[in-house]
């Protein structure tokens, strides 16, 4: 396949070799309230399709199917028409090859990132992890989305799928808003988060639920919806589960997020986050409907949390930590602390977890610790997927994020979710080895010299000569100040932007690891010490590349060093 656009004043054309039953995804909008937007769209000559609209505020979506393959121009007049997107795939092939993007604006431009490994979209927006399973024997990411700007907005529902958790294949828009949000771009509603199961029905698919947002809708402004996708590509359109918040409960119109899951008596429960005025509640539902179409009733609220200064309670999952018919299992219950703050360390937007024992309708908490210690994982959502639950999280925090200015974001490394007795861990899943592209160090760093580093995608991995044994690393970098330290503190992530920010402290307090891997990207650093036990994900606000690395202090606490370069 092969494409190319140009521009002939007053026509710009698009240009694809295209074969027959392929499909076009195209966003328009018209420059002039006096005068339509069009874009023809012919094969070898021939006129297929006359897209035209009215629509001046937001862009319009279309679709149009190709009836014979051959050379497809996609025309316009650009004085007229404002094309946001434009991507082609074709049903039958688009699981291997994915879609191919013809053309977006320099509005939803994704970054120029070499060697970048992190999962981000292929354009516009991208925030919560969204119906993260497997399917059909591929693993699908759904997450939220606005794909005509790298800034928050209406939103949709963007889709991928991978087979290892690393390689990405982007799939088509999944979920669109409802028409009358879709006419406006002013962030007034649209698809916000939610899960995915398999469907239970005769001809199988997945099913996804999802909070529709609408400002100002009385006496909702979030219910909750589910669609049906009979080929895992296209939703058919949704309709409402639970139309209203439970009575009685002084609940503010917080109201979201839907996780759907089995529950160990066999019956699918569904968490939803809301607050009321002490704080966020976790709020459980469940249904007798082996489809979990209908049927949803409220069961009791499962759990509180009112600390840290924190509203609604986000994103809710819950998953078990060993065999769901284990009548000991343990399950791990994991939301975000919508604008918490430690006071200790000035982070804010934390993530918890809570292990204890669920009975299918109630939940008692044993262990009660912080996901992550950055503070940049945020709406981790987890399935059980084979070998046992694994999750992804937003890599960016709210604090971070301006309504101004672009804000390019990506997912963090998938991450396995295990059990210890103690603690949960949460290592990075175990296809990461498969990045390593050229071992680069293996013995200098640890003699104190500082490495050149060709590219910011790298692996570091450290055992130490004891449990807790203090070291520091330092990273050289053109824009900020980044290192790692261990000493009696714990465990921190060092990060200044050098703009004079007193900047949080990413600090897992009293860690004593004795094996630390550091994963750094474009925008990016990660941590797991001890296999997850202490994690932690700081996003960088620069795409910069690391450009060294050297022993700042404590190199004999180091019995081994090895640093690979990184690559997809």
């Amino acid at each position: 396949m092969t494409y190319q656009a140009m521009s002939i004043p007053p026509v710009h054309i698009v240009q694809a070799d295209l074969d027959a039953g392929a499909v076009i995804h195209l966003w328009l909008k018209s420059r002039r309230t006096d005068h339509p937007a069009d874009l023809k769209v012919r094969v070898d000559g021939v006129l297929l399709a006359d897209v035209v609209t009215t629509r001046t505020e937001e862009f319009e979506f279309s679709e149009v199917e190709l009836s014979q393959g051959g050379k497809a121009e996609l025309s316009y007049n650009p004085l007229d028409a404002a094309v946001s997107l434009i991507y082609m795939f074709h049903p039958l092939t688009v699981r291997d090859e994915g879609i191919c993007v013809l053309h977006h604006a320099a509005e939803n431009a994704p970054p120029d990132v070499a060697d970048n490994y992190h999962f981000r979209p292929p354009f516009g927006w991208m925030n919560d992890p969204n119906g993260f399973g497997r399917f059909a024997g591929q693993v699908h990411l759904f997450y939220q989305h606005y794909p005509h700007r790298l800034r928050w907005n209406t939103m949709h529902w963007g889709h991928a799928i991978s087979k290892d958790y690393i390689r990405w294949k982007h799939l088509p828009v999944f979920l669109f808003p409802s028409e009358e949000l879709s006419k406006r771009d002013d962030g007034r509603g649209g698809a916000f988060s939610g899960s995915a199961i398999s469907a239970a029905g005769p001809g199988g698919g997945i099913r996804v639920f999802f909070t529709e947002q609408m400002r100002d809708r009385k006496p909702e402004e979030q219910i909750q919806l589910s669609a049906l996708s009979a080929d895992g590509l296209v939703a058919r359109p949704p309709s409402v589960v639970l139309p209203q918040r439970p009575d009685g409960l002084d609940l503010t119109l917080d109201f979201r997020d839907p996780y759907v899951f089995k529950g160990p008596d066999g019956y699918w429960k569904m968490l939803l986050g809301s607050r009321d005025k002490c704080g966020g509640v976790v709020l459980l539902y469940e249904t007798l409907d082996p489809e979990a179409e209908n049927g949803w009733t409220f069961i009791a609220t499962l759990h509180r949390e009112n600390r840290y200064g924190m509203t609604a309670a986000e994103c809710p999952c819950m998953v078990p930590l060993s065999d769901i018919d284990d009548p000991q299992a343990r399950w791990a219950l994991i939301f975000g602390l919508l604008t918490s703050r430690d006071a200790v360390t000035g982070r804010r937007n934390m993530t918890s977890v809570t292990v204890g024992r669920f009975n299918g309708r109630s939940f008692k908490p044993e262990v009660e610790q912080e996901l992550d210690f950055g503070s940049d994982a945020y709406a981790f959502q987890a399935f059980v997927d084979d070998g046992g639950p694994v999750g992804i999280a937003w890599l960016a925090n709210w604090t971070d994020v301006s309504k101004k200015d672009d804000f390019p974001t990506a997912m963090t490394l998938p991450r396995r979710v295990l059990w210890d007795g103690a603690a949960v861990l949460t290592p990075p899943v175990e296809s990461v080895v498969s990045l390593r592209h050229l071992a680069l160090d293996a013995s200098r760093l640890v003699s104190g010299e500082q490495l050149r580093l060709e590219s910011g995608a790298v692996e570091i991995e450290l055992d130490l000569v004891a449990p807790g044994a203090p070291f520091e690393l330092a990273f050289g970098h053109a824009d900020i100040d980044l290192g790692v330290r261990l000493d009696a503190d714990g465990l921190a992530i060092l990060f200044a932007d050098r703009s004079g920010k007193t900047s949080p402290r990413y600090l897992a307090v009293g860690a004593r690891p004795s094996h630390v891997r550091i994963f750094l990207d474009a925008g990016s650093i990660e941590v797991f010490a001890d296999n997850g036990r202490w994690t932690g994900t700081k996003r960088l606000p620069s795409f910069a590349g690391i450009r060294s690395v050297a022993m700042k202090a404590g190199w004999r606490a180091i019995s081994a060093a090895r640093i690979w370069q990184l690559k997809i």
